[in-house]
């Protein structure tokens, strides 16, 4: 099954919705950053909620990031998607390692931490980034990404994610959806949402059962008639560079540079969402240096 996002809208009802299916891009995300199961999931729900709000942005190059900093072991979670729905992450303690909360069930909410907060920065090309804070709620992130909706955009959202992982460590399955109310939706629609997400169940055993993500949102929405708005392939992306690299580089400026140079007599920067390292000779950093 392909990974891919699907928007749609009910025709019947002030609803608008987006699912996604991310194996690939989870499992990606696992063999670069070399997590164990809790936190393989916990990133992969990241990365799934921030592809499907990037996806929602209308401006061709803007960008969301969620960062996730709880009590828990795995010390704060990034992700960041660009406005396609491509994405990428990092979780700052990929090694961590917690008992199964039941049958084949990772405990997300006790690695990220049930205190701290989800941090959604939207940046729209604008002079100053949108930025809203929210507390955590229980650190299963679709729980706190619907208190996040409630609280800084007002706006209700019913969110589920879900990452599967097999014996060997790898993906099984990931994905989720984010259903949200427009204006004017009353409590038949607020019912008929919540008899579709009982219905359906974890999203993984939907995923498992063959569901792709439009499948997803029919069965979740099966009692309004839906209309497709978009659907597209999405990937786990890194637009890191050696140009951009080298900019940072120069953006430290003469002072730092020369201490650099003079204690360490080279440099060596690795990408935090790809894990590539760049490497710069004593002679390389001098050029920077001149070219100051």
């Amino acid at each position: 099954m392909a990974d891919e996002i699907i928007r749609m809208l009910a025709k019947d009802a002030p609803i608008k919705a987006s699912a996604i299916t991310a194996k690939d891009m989870v499992e990606r995300a696992r063999q670069i950053h070399k997590t164990l199961p809790v936190a393989t999931a916990a990133l992969g729900r990241a990365l799934m909620a921030a592809s499907m709000m990037g996806d929602q942005l209308k401006e061709d190059n803007g960008s969301v990031t969620l960062r996730i900093k709880g009590d828990g072991p795995l010390g704060g979670i990034t992700a960041v998607s660009d406005s396609s729905g491509n994405a990428r992450g990092y979780v700052a303690q990929p090694l961590v390692d917690l008992p199964l909360k039941g049958p084949a069930k990772l405990d997300v909410g006790a690695a990220v931490g049930h205190t701290g907060s989800l941090t959604v920065i939207k940046d729209l090309n604008l002079k100053e980034p949108y930025v809203g804070t929210v507390p955590l709620v229980s650190g299963e992130i679709a729980e706190d990404l619907t208190s996040y909706f409630a609280e800084s955009e007002q706006i209700p959202t019913a969110c589920a994610l879900g990452v599967l992982v097999d014996r060997d460590q790898s993906v099984l399955s990931a994905g989720g959806y984010l259903i949200q109310l427009l204006p004017g939706a009353d409590e038949a629609a607020i019912s008929a949402i919540e008899r579709g997400i009982q219905k359906v169940g974890p999203v993984t055993a939907a995923l498992q059962a063959g569901a792709n993500a439009r499948g997803l949102l029919e069965q979740v929405l099966s009692e309004f008639e839906l209309e497709p708005l978009s659907i597209r392939p999405v990937e786990y992306r890194c637009y890191c560079s050696r140009d951009r690299v080298t900019a940072a580089l120069i953006s430290m400026g003469r002072e730092e540079l020369e201490s650099l140079i003079r204690e360490q007599g080279k440099a060596e920067l690795t990408c935090q969402f790809c894990d590539k390292v760049y490497r710069y000779s004593k002679a390389e950093l001098e050029a920077l240096l001149s070219s100051l």
